[in-house]
C-alpha cells in the first residue's frame, strides 16, 4: 500500500512583534488579561509590503530545503489561506511561479484555521491513488488584516505567518487518517461577513466573533474528532506521542490534552508567542517542534484544528 509520508517541514514568522503591553496602548486591555484567557504575550505582524505569497514562499523554501527536494519535483501545490493576495489567481499559483515550478496542480484551500488539514487530507488522497508522488503542503495568513484595530475582543487574539510541509509517496506509513468536518448553521458565531462586489469591498470587513459561543463548541467538536481519529486507528490515548494543536486558545489546548490524558508536556504549545495565526497554526507548530527536536522520526502526532464555518477536524500522522 502507498502512504503518503511528510519529509521537511518549514515555517516563517514576519519581523514585527506587537506584544500585549504595546496593545494596552491601543485598546482598553492588559497583559494579565490577554494572556489568563488566551496565553498570548505576543504576535508577529507582517510588513506593509509583504503578501500572503511572501510569507508562503519563505515556509516553502524552508520546507523545500529540509525535505531535499527541488520545486521542479513537485506534482501539487495547495495553499490553506483566508488572506489570499488576490481574487484570482490563487495564492498557490503564485507561489508556483516564485518557486519556478512549472506544470504542477496548485490552488488553494479555504477552511479558516482548519485549512491546512483539509489541505494535507487532500494532499494525502491524491498520493494515495497514485495521480501524485510529491505535494508541498502550505498554511499562510496574514490575519491581521481582518483585524478590527478597536475591537478588544479580537485583536488581542490573532498574528500573522507562514507553515509548509512536504509530502511525498512511501512504503511507511505516514498520514493514518484524516477526519474533517464543517457545519454551516454556526456561520456567524466567527465570521468576516464582507462580500466583493462590482470591484468594492460590500460590507463590514473585520472579523466578528462570538467568543464565548466559539470556546464552547471547539471544546465539543475537538473532543469528538479525537475521539474519531482514535477509535478509528484502534488506538489509545496512550499511542499518542505529541499533540499538535491549532494555537487558538490556551484553554481549550488544555481540554483537548485533558480529553486524551495527556500531560502538557507532551503537548505543541506556540500560542504565546505567535497567537492565533489560523491556518499558519499547526504547520508552524509542527515545524517549531521537529526543529527543536521535540518531534522525532516514528512518533505518533495528532493534529487538530477548529475554524469558522465551522470547520473542524483531526489527522493522525505517524511522523
Amino acid at each position: 500500500m502507498t502512504y503518503s509520508r511528510i519529509i521537511g517541514t518549514g515555517g516563517y514568522l514576519p519581523e514585527k512583534i506587537l506584544t500585549n503591553a504595546e496593545l494596552e496602548k491601543l485598546v482598553d486591555t492588559s497583559d494579565q488579561w490577554i494572556f489568563e484567557r488566551t496565553g498570548i504575550r505576543s504576535r508577529h505582524l507582517a510588513a506593509e509590503d509583504q503578501d500572503t505569497c511572501d510569507l508562503a514562499e519563505e515556509a516553502a523554501r524552508r520546507a523545500l530545503a529540509a525535505a531535499q527536494c527541488d520545486a521542479h519535483q513537485l506534482d501539487l501545490i495547495i495553499v490553506a489561506t483566508t488572506t489570499p493576495d488576490r481574487v484570482f489567481p490563487s495564492t498557490a499559483c503564485l507561489l508556483q511561479a516564485r518557486l519556478g515550478n512549472h506544470g504542477a496542480m496548485a490552488f488553494d484551500v479555504q477552511a479558516v484555521c482548519s485549512g491546512f488539514l483539509y489541505a494535507l487530507s487532500i494532499a494525502d488522497k491524491f498520493i494515495k491513488t497514485g495521480t501524485v508522488r510529491r505535494a508541498l503542503i502550505v498554511g499562510a495568513e496574514i490575519f491581521s488584516r481582518l483585524v478590527d484595530w478597536t475591537d478588544r475582543s479580537t485583536c488581542v487574539l490573532f498574528g500573522d505567518g507562514a507553515g509548509a510541509v512536504v509530502v511525498e509517496a512511501s512504503a511507511e506509513q505516514g498520514i493514518l487518517s484524516s477526519h474533517l468536518h464543517a457545519d454551516g448553521a454556526y456561520k456567524d458565531l466567527l465570521t468576516v461577513p464582507a462580500r466583493v462586489t462590482q470591484g468594492r469591498l460590500n460590507g463590514d470587513g473585520f472579523t466578528k466573533m462570538q467568543g464565548n459561543e466559539v470556546f464552547k463548541f471547539a471544546v465539543r467538536a475537538l473532543s469528538r474528532v479525537v475521539d474519531e481519529a482514535l477509535t478509528a486507528n484502534q488506538l489509545d490515548q496512550s499511542a499518542i506521542d505529541w499533540l499538535v494543536p491549532h494555537q487558538a486558545n490556551i484553554r481549550i489546548i488544555a481540554a483537548t490534552a485533558k480529553k486524551l490524558k495527556l500531560p502538557m508536556e507532551k503537548v505543541i504549545v506556540t500560542v504565546s508567542g505567535h497567537g492565533n495565526t489560523s491556518a499558519a497554526s499547526v504547520p508552524l507548530a509542527l515545524d517549531v517542534a521537529v526543529r527543536d527536536g521535540r518531534i522525532q522520526r516514528g512518533q505518533m502526532l495528532l493534529l487538530e484544528a477548529v475554524g469558522g464555518g465551522f470547520t473542524w477536524g483531526a489527522v493522525l500522522v505517524k511522523f
